[in-house]
């Protein structure tokens, strides 16, 4: 059972426990994170998503999830990358490129606050070292390549920031 703690609209505690699976609470929201990880030829991790997951099976995405239960943004990215993909990342590395409340996506209540992070990084990369089995694959890909995974629908559309978010590319 995952738990998340509850934040108001602008992202303030509530000090109230969620179930994830439960209905949230109206006016109540929480935490997400979407995690970019660039190397320093500029390209970006991306990984593609098991066939068993409920969501968005075989799409390929960015790291990312809920942060759970006591803690911070930055630490529930990192601890996603690992999950995921089986890479540390490092507190220092990591930038907040963008925060967004999001309450509706496709008329489809949301209401999660998403914070998408940029980290630098040029380790090595093994899936064998994820701690879960969400990924089925993952590949260094540059702005173009993922440009086009997102038109062919491919890539999770919710991703379209991607492509509007100067901070986020290398020129």
């Amino acid at each position: 059972m995952e738990l998340w703690d509850l934040y108001t609209e602008d992202r303030q505690l509530t000090g109230n426990t969620h179930i994830r699976g439960e209905e949230l609470p109206d006016g109540a929201y929480h935490l997400v994170v979407h995690v970019w990880i660039r190397n320093q030829k500029g390209e970006y991790l991306i990984s593609q998503r098991s066939a068993n997951r409920p969501t968005f099976p075989l799409m390929w995405e960015c790291v990312g999830g809920s942060v759970v239960k006591g803690e911070t943004s930055l630490q529930g990215a990192i601890r996603e990358a690992k999950e995921e993909v089986g890479i540390d990342l490092s507190d220092d590395d990591g930038k907040l490129v963008f925060s967004k409340t999001r309450k509706t996506i496709d008329s489809k209540k949301f209401n999660d606050i998403l914070d998408v992070w940029l980290f630098e990084y040029n380790g090595e990369v093994n899936l064998s070292e994820a701690t879960t089995d969400e990924v089925a694959q993952i590949k260094w890909m540059t702005c173009q390549e993922i440009q086009s995974l997102y038109e062919s629908q491919q890539l999770v559309q919710t991703l379209g920031y991607f492509f509007d978010t100067e901070e986020m590319r290398v020129l």
